[in-house]
């Protein structure tokens, strides 16, 4: 069964808000995530602010300055590009208790066209002081994500996704903020830290490399910041070769952040799969995720070729 993880986090905050009163949802005028049916439940706890998200920030700040806890929602392109200065002045230097939800993200949104790809969110909100960010991987951690969105206080960005995708954890899954998940460990070789809707293609990655004799560590890294170092680290001091996968640009994104860490803190291979340098384009996603080596063979072959050079230079 695959679900979009947006329409999962969605309901699930319509559910949780039958039995608490504690928030309040803000959103522009779109189809974005279903957290739109709050208006029809809770007609006094949700404001539609039309297609004018730089005033649907200013509203949400607003009401978290007098105290709410407010979740804004609408496409990720406008949330944070179209929303930058308000973001950043209204909501994160303040520190209010804003989460801001951001929908149809990487080149899953080919198909809305290349202006609606958002590939450089995660680099804008990561800039941002007192920002935290997260996406989940599946259903199952879009759910998890939506309980502890309602406990956290202070600037959140969420980042979900807009097509359906396969469900890779069990129901004994729970989020926790700041800690990566590790999924597989087969050996030492060479460690694949994913992020998002991606993970699906690192463990089938995984399991082809591993039949290959080649020994891999799978980490989901559900929190881009502030990231888990002691994963990383560990991963590195076992494997020494690190392959990240984010549908995302690779500035400023998940690869950016673990290389910076590592440069500083335990040089080692790294090797950075995702969107280079351009903006994104028109075209079914898998076709974009093929043509960037973003998909399953894309990953194969660099943490084969990463395997490779460590080898190498070993000897």
């Amino acid at each position: 069964m695959e679900v979009a993880t947006r329409f999962v986090f969605g309901k699930e905050l319509l559910e949780i808000a039958k039995t608490d009163d504690s928030f309040v949802v803000c959103n522009a005028d779109t189809k974005a995530c279903g957290i739109e049916m709050m208006g029809e439940l809770f007609p006094d706890r949700s404001y539609s602010i039309g297609i004018a998200e730089q005033n649907l920030i200013n509203v949400a700040s607003g009401l978290a300055a007098t105290g709410f806890k407010v979740f804004a929602c609408t496409f990720a392109v406008f949330a944070t590009m179209r929303c930058c200065e308000q973001v950043r002045t209204y909501i994160c230097y303040p520190k209010l208790n804003v989460t801001v939800v951001g929908t149809h993200t990487g080149l899953q949104v080919g198909e809305d066209g290349a202006t609606h790809a958002a590939v450089e969110d995660v680099a804008i909100m990561g800039a941002l002081p007192n920002m935290t960010i997260i996406q989940p991987a599946d259903a199952v951690a879009a759910r998890s994500i939506a309980h502890a969105a309602i406990g956290f206080t202070g600037p959140l960005y969420i980042r979900l996704h807009r097509n359906p995708s396969p469900v890779i954890y069990d129901d004994s899954y729970q989020f926790e903020l700041g800690k990566a998940t590790k999924i597989l460990n087969y050996g030492d070789d060479v460690a694949l830290i994913s992020t998002g809707i991606m993970l699906q293609k690192v463990l089938d990655a995984a399991g082809i490399l591993n039949a290959k004799g080649i020994r891999v560590r799978v980490i989901d890294m559900s929190t881009l910041k502030p990231i888990d170092e002691d994963a990383v680290l560990e991963a590195a001091k076992a494997t020494n070769a690190i392959v990240t996968i984010e549908d995302h640009s690779i500035i400023g994104g998940l690869g950016s952040s673990v290389s910076q860490l590592l440069a500083e803190k335990y040089p080692c291979k790294v090797k950075c799969i995702g969107i280079p340098d351009v903006f994104g384009e028109s075209g079914p996603c898998e076709v974009l995720y093929t043509k960037y080596n973003m998909d399953t063979a894309g990953i194969v072959a660099a943490a084969e070729n990463l395997v490779d050079q460590k080898n190498i230079n070993f000897k």
